[in-house]
């Protein structure tokens, strides 16, 4: 059983924003194997007003009573927070058995690690979405990173913090593109509750990304990272060694080096080893959630 934190800047629903964490929730929700401890908001995708109104929302609409949601800090300029103090509090709990899955800014991370120095010593493994190795174009179309670079610092602290680290790149996660015939499963699929649910949120931004991108479909970013934590053998391992400074990190970048002073290893997957196989685990599990009516 996977004990897992989830850090997110969740924006399902809301006009021409992303629905990848909304979807990644849905995923651990559907998980026999994992225990969603808590869910943390930060921003990312929108302010942290916005993002965190979304998913109480969102708890409400799918009746999520027993799980803990806690607010972030708006910004870099003080990462204190309630969310801060309950990664503390749930570390410490449960030293060395917790999954830290983080979608969006690392702010909250950082937050907790000014609380408690030994935050980082208490989680088992960090799963991270976000960075980027090269530019990342899309049709013609170069895509500023949207993760790390939102507060550069928090990201640099939590790469080279020690903590045994994954990081789920936006490359990788190209190749995670929600197809139209995956949206067809949802649209064929009336009796299926939830993916009734995840059509009506979702619908809205495959339109936008169609006729901003010209792809037919949009990319399950966040999900990928998920995914990673149930089922690692669908991904192969590259653990390099990052020398990415504030700066770089302003910009997204993961920097390969040698092993020196400043450096620090970080586990980088680079494929998806059968893209079949891993969307019918994504649709498998969230056939498992209920909406209560």
């Amino acid at each position: 059983m996977h004990k897992v934190l989830f850090d997110c800047d969740n924006t399902m629903g809301v006009k021409d924003r992303d629905v990848d964490d909304g979807l990644t929730l849905l995923y651990l929700l559907g998980r026999k194997d994992i225990a969603l401890l808590g869910v943390t908001t930060t921003f990312g995708n929108s302010t942290i007003d916005v993002v965190h109104d979304n998913t109480t929302r969102m708890f409400q609409e799918l009746t999520i009573e027993n799980i803990p949601l806690h607010k972030g800090a708006a910004s870099p300029k003080n990462r204190h927070s309630s969310a801060a103090e309950f990664l503390v509090e749930a570390a410490k709990k449960h030293p060395k058995e917790i999954t830290l899955l983080a979608t969006g800014s690392l702010t909250n991370l950082y937050g907790a690690y000014e609380l408690d120095k030994d935050f980082f010593s208490n989680i088992k493994e960090i799963v991270l979405m976000g960075g980027i190795t090269e530019p990342l174009i899309i049709n013609g179309k170069n895509l500023d990173e949207l993760n790390f670079s939102c507060d550069a610092e928090a990201a640099h602290i939590v790469l080279s913090s020690g903590a045994k680290v994954t990081v789920l790149t936006a490359h990788i996660c190209l190749q995670a593109i929600f197809r139209k015939e995956e949206y067809e499963r949802l649209m064929n699929s009336p009796s299926i509750s939830i993916y009734q649910y995840i059509k009506q949120k979702t619908l809205p931004w495959f339109e936008f990304v169609m006729e901003e991108f010209a792809i037919d479909g949009f990319y399950n970013w966040d999900v990928v990272a998920a995914v990673y934590i149930t089922h690692p053998e669908l991904f192969n391992e590259n653990y390099l060694t990052i020398q990415s400074t504030p700066e770089d990190l302003k910009c997204g970048y993961l920097k390969a080096s040698e092993v020196c002073l400043n450096s620090y290893s970080v586990n980088i997957p680079t494929f998806i080893k059968d893209i079949n196989e891993f969307n019918e685990v994504i649709f498998s599990t969230w056939k498992n959630v209920t909406i209560h009516q």
